[in-house]
């Protein structure tokens, strides 16, 4: 998909074509059939009836509020445990946020009693730490070896091709599909593998594009129908071009944030999981020690603090609960690797007339992600490629069988071997030299078909729209570091306050939250997830 074309390059801006185009263009061959077409992708099966009519009454209604240490507010001599859930939960999910940054997020701090308190805690991402993989596993609770997102991309053995942001929800239960199976109205926004969710609210982009997939109109695939027809309306589109690309800012979260109030105002969702790129930006472009990451956070904590604003003026805040999380932090760095290069250069790699790899006539490939790489090898020649990559200047170590099966990513879809990079070293997935010929979509914002993550995407270029110049990268993930964890934190009147341990699992997340909204025997049996809340149930049945 051609996110941007040259409304990014030239003006920064994503307008409808409606708004532009005669009456007849859809008369252009093939350009009616495929809006048509996508417009009818959009329909789903009709969500519960939102009715808030019968709401149940909050064990945690308050009438004087009073502040805690930790900044929350509890009724007079109230008592929140476990065993006492929240009737609303909602979840923060601001990527790249760390415990250390809460001294420049005075919102986030006051809410969840600052970087010492018994409930925040850094949390430990799965491997690799990158946005589907880390994400999966949240939601569901398990590891990528269970659940099978173990990468931002997927390579199909069977067709030899490599989609990055492609895959289906397929079988993977999320908590909100859980809790709305429980009887929980739920929403959650800009997730990965949200189209077909029965999350009762929902959002995530969608645009209309033609058949050459250049896009025709801004839109986004939503629960109930029509919920992004009146956010468009109230608020303008989505600014698809500040949610990723050289233009890439804090208008994005902006706008999920103004979704976000625009779900709780009108649906009133029991649970509600919000998704806040902003700091993912700035991180990759400058690196995480950089002033402009702190000024990153700085902005982000004043969003959020708008947002929890209009949330303690809600009728609910009372039996509130606020979880803020982190998928995964940042290494600063400065050495991009080149792993299909050497395979190219090797012979293991064949390119086509038009610069593009050719998969079916390789005998390996890797699927580089962040500082991570899925190496795909032929049997004959596996040993001898993997001998060659790992003597690469960059590489930290590489993944074998047992290693994988270790570090919970056993999966078919997982490469044959893993790289990981060196802490301050990532991987470009160029095969390319650097005067050589590139393939039609290397300058392009187009994060489906490049056979991997490009992160110069964050930066405009000087021929084409985007830059081809890896120094330029500051800052990327993909390790499990203690120095890169993410953070985990609770907050709000009904929030239980024992203390949640440190790290927490990536995996004890779904749980968690499902013992906050009270949706916990609801969750599949087959999650490897510990919710940070068992140690307290167990002790109270010893009472």
């Amino acid at each position: 998909m051609k996110l941007f074309s040259v409304y990014v390059l030239v003006t920064y801006r994503i307008d409808t074509l409606t708004k532009h185009r005669s009456p007849d263009d859809t008369d252009v061959p093939g350009v009616r059939q495929y809006v048509r077409t996508r417009r009818q992708a959009r329909l789903r099966p009709p969500s519960r009836r939102i009715d808030r009519t019968d709401s149940r009454s909050s064990p945690h209604s308050v009438g004087a509020e009073q502040f805690d240490s930790r900044g929350v507010t509890l009724s007079a001599g109230a008592t929140v445990t476990v065993s006492t859930p929240a009737g609303r939960v909602i979840v923060l999910d601001v990527v790249g946020l760390q415990p250390s940054h809460l001294d420049a997020a005075p919102n986030i701090s006051r809410l969840v009693g600052g970087p010492e308190a018994p409930s925040t805690a850094r949390l430990r991402p799965p491997f690799p730490a990158v946005t589907v993989t880390s994400q999966t596993t949240l939601a569901t609770g398990q590891s990528p070896a269970d659940h099978g997102d173990v990468a931002n991309g997927h390579y199909d053995r069977e067709s030899d091709t490599v989609t990055f942001w492609g895959r289906e929800r397929g079988d993977r239960t999320r908590l909100w599909e859980s809790a709305s199976d429980a009887g929980a109205t739920t929403g959650v926004l800009f997730f990965q593998h949200l189209v077909g969710t029965n999350a009762d609210v929902a959002v995530t982009p969608s645009p209309i594009e033609d058949e050459n997939n250049d896009m025709l109109e801004m839109n986004c695939w939503t629960n109930p129908d029509g919920f992004y027809d009146a956010l468009e309306a109230e608020h303008g589109h989505f600014p698809l071009h500040r949610y990723w690309g050289p233009g890439a800012n804090a208008e994005s979260s902006e706008w999920i944030l103004t979704a976000a109030t625009e779900a709780v105002d009108r649906y009133d969702p029991d649970l509600l999981w919000v998704y806040l790129p902003h700091l993912d930006y700035d991180a990759q472009r400058y690196g995480p020690s950089s002033d402009e990451v702190t000024v990153a956070v700085e902005t982000v904590d004043e969003m959020v603090g708008s947002f929890l604003t209009h949330l303690r003026a809600t009728d609910r805040w009372g039996e509130t609960a606020v979880a803020v999380l982190s998928e995964y932090g940042f290494h600063d760095v400065d050495s991009p690797v080149f792993p299909n290069r050497v395979l190219a250069r090797e012979g293991y790699l064949t390119v086509g007339a038009d610069g593009d790899v050719d998969l079916p006539d390789s005998d390996a490939f890797a699927v580089v992600d962040h500082q991570v790489g899925h190496v795909y090898a032929d049997r004959r020649v596996r040993g001898a490629v993997r001998d060659e990559l790992a003597g690469l200047d960059g590489v930290d170590t590489v993944l074998g069988d047992a290693e994988k099966r270790a570090l919970g990513i056993d999966h078919p879809d997982a490469g044959d071997f893993v790289l990981v990079a060196d802490e301050s070293a990532w991987f470009q997935y160029y095969w390319w030299e650097r005067d050589g010929r590139t393939p039609p979509y290397a300058t392009d914002v187009d994060i489906h078909d490049k056979p991997g993550f490009d992160p110069c995407e964050l930066f405009l270029g000087d021929e084409g729209m985007v830059s081809m110049d890896p120094s330029l990268v500051g800052g990327s993930h993909g390790r499990v570091d203690p120095e890169t964890m993410g953070i985990f934190a609770l907050g709000g009147p009904a929030t239980p306050t024992p203390s949640v341990g440190d790290p927490v699992d990536a995996r004890a997340v779904a749980p968690s939250l499902a013992d906050l909204v009270d949706v916990r025997a609801h969750l599949p049996s087959h999650l490897t997830g510990r919710s940070v809340f068992d140690d307290e149930r167990d002790g109270s049945k010893t009472d």
